[in-house]
């Protein structure tokens, strides 16, 4: 099995509704404005996935089949599943369960970093398929404290059981958890999400304008 059709990138979004969508950001891009950026945010996310050749799972929050997702264009290659009920731990460790099923790796990303490029998932994916080294895990930290991938061949519920999501800590508590497992980490250069007004700073050139 060549890394192409062994490999799962399983995205985590919520649909992109005005007033729900990058609250955050509503006091600098206002409500519309707000959700005009999950959208791009999202749309971007989906391009570079799909740009690595692996196969892409959209995990999503209201279930695929709501019609709000045909208001988006997304391309009909995607494969796609419902988010399972729980907390967001919960709801990776289900969804990462089922992939590895199927896969022999899995990369779980959001769609809030737009430097995370088809180029830096493949690096990340590379770092789990080099023999070599054995890596178990892959992560890329977020500057915020979470992270914006990880990545492996098999799966703990420890990884994500009681950790307090959107918080400076889930990196590091993540990190000793793998520690804690014996697993090897491939620790990459962290990325910016795209959440506060603050986080702006990191959008393409041009980005702004078209918001």
């Amino acid at each position: 099995m060549n890394q192409n059709s062994s490999t799962c990138i399983i995205i985590f979004a919520k649909f992109p509704a005005a007033g729900k969508a990058k609250t955050r950001l509503q006091p600098v891009l206002g409500m519309a404005g707000g959700a005009r950026m999950a959208r791009k945010l999202l749309l971007h996310s989906t391009r570079q996935a799909r740009a690595t050749g692996f196969t892409v799972e959209l995990c999503v929050s209201p279930a695929p089949s709501d019609p709000c997702w045909q208001t988006l264009g997304l391309p009909k290659s995607l494969q796609w599943s419902a988010q399972a009920d729980g907390d967001l731990g919960l709801r990776m460790l289900t969804a990462s369960t089922q992939a590895l099923k199927k896969f022999e790796k899995v990369l779980l990303i959001g769609s809030d970093c737009p430097s995370l490029t088809a180029a830096v998932i493949q690096n990340a994916a590379q770092q789990l398929h080099n023999s070599s080294n054995k890596v178990d895990s892959v992560m890329i930290p977020a500057f915020d404290g979470g992270y914006v991938l990880f990545g492996f061949k098999k799966i703990y519920a420890s990884l994500f059981a009681d950790i307090k999501w959107s918080t400076a800590s889930v990196a590091s508590i993540t990190q000793q958890r793998i520690q804690d497992l014996n697993w090897s980490l491939a620790l990459l250069a962290p990325l910016p999400d795209i959440d506060e007004p603050e986080d702006l700073q990191y959008l393409p050139v041009g980005w702004l304008d078209t918001i």
